[in-house]
């Protein structure tokens, strides 16, 4: 595994502490909190839990036909029939991972596992992605605690990068999984582990870009949220309130960041290399207002870090359990 080149600079002086915004437990003109109208007047029901709904503004449709485009090999292009869904994770328009009981994040965590399933049945969806922008600095315009799913037809990207990694290691090691050998050597070494539990541990990963950085990962080989156990469920709930809080306590603000599960294609193929996992993208750097950006040689030649992964996760390790009361 290659990390990218390394700052001399290991971390970047004080820390400026932000703010949270004063959220209300229900806002009138959101249009994620229960019974509020939606797009086309659709009225959102009086939802006690986590709640999933089709995206209003699906950025994937369902066509009958696929529109394809082929000029000498070098501009190609084709429809991506897909669904996108919302699931609002508690009608509460305050709360965040980091302030809701790890109960209610099971429920969230099991409406996951059911719309994978549901989702999983269709012959028209292979790739099922599930992912949280969560902050305005990430184009979040609503603070109501929400994810995504998009679910395709085709892979994307990431996942076809990533099935390629796996399978290379797997073939080429005796069937061993690439994830889980990466696993035992972090627990191993213990440089850049940030939090474990019986089940899942987070790391800032060796390769990380974004400084505080971090991949999760469930100690057993499993594949997707299909193969979780109830036990499972929980302990992935009760870590990602954990890592949250972690988060909001670095500047003491409703930490931001992009977070989405890789799982396994849905194609009726065996994928027995793949190991489930989680990455967070958080976009902040030294405080709650310095955003890291992505410019000049690391645009065009090579991507730099402004922390060691080292650094990060012993800083992330070093903060509270419990959230500061920002």
């Amino acid at each position: 595994m290659v990390s990218p080149h390394r700052s001399k600079r290991p971390w970047l002086g004080a820390v400026e502490k932000g703010g949270a915004p004063a959220l209300c437990e229900y806002d009138e003109n959101c249009y994620l909190c229960p019974t509020n109208a939606r797009s086309g007047g659709i009225k959102n029901p009086d939802y006690k839990s986590a709640f999933v709904f089709d995206n209003d503004f699906s950025a994937l449709v369902q066509t009958e036909t696929e529109n394809s485009v082929n000029e000498d090999d070098l501009l190609i292009a084709k429809t991506e029939n897909g669904v996108c869904k919302v699931i609002c994770f508690s009608p509460r328009h305050d709360l965040t991972l980091s302030t809701m009981k790890v109960e209610n994040i099971v429920d969230v965590v099991k409406l996951w596992k059911q719309e994978t399933l549901g989702l999983s049945k269709r012959d028209d969806i292979t790739n099922i992605q599930i992912f949280e922008n969560k902050g305005a600095i990430m184009g979040c315009s609503n603070p109501h605690p929400h994810c995504q799913i998009w679910a395709t037809k085709s892979l994307t990207n990431e996942a076809e990068k990533e099935i390629k990694s796996q399978r290379s290691y797997y073939e080429s090691n005796n069937n061993s999984c690439l994830l889980c050998d990466y696993l035992h050597l972090e627990i191993k070494k213990d440089e850049r582990v940030v939090l474990e539990n019986e089940h899942f541990v987070v790391m800032v990963p060796y390769w990380a870009y974004w400084p505080f950085e971090l991949l999760l990962l469930p100690k057993r080989h499993i594949a997707s949220f299909l193969d979780f156990s109830e036990e499972e469920e929980r302990a992935l709930a009760d870590i990602l309130n954990k890592i949250s809080i972690k988060y909001d306590n670095l500047f003491e603000c409703s930490f931001p960041y992009a977070m989405g599960f890789h799982q396994r294609p849905f194609d009726g193929l065996v994928y027995d290399e793949f190991h489930f996992h989680a990455h967070f993208y958080p976009p902040l750097l030294r405080s709650s207002s310095v955003k890291k950006f992505m410019a000049g040689f690391e645009l065009l030649g090579t991507l730099q870090r402004d922390i060691t992964p080292e650094s990060a996760a012993s800083r992330l390790k070093e903060l509270n359990k419990e959230l500061y009361k920002y």
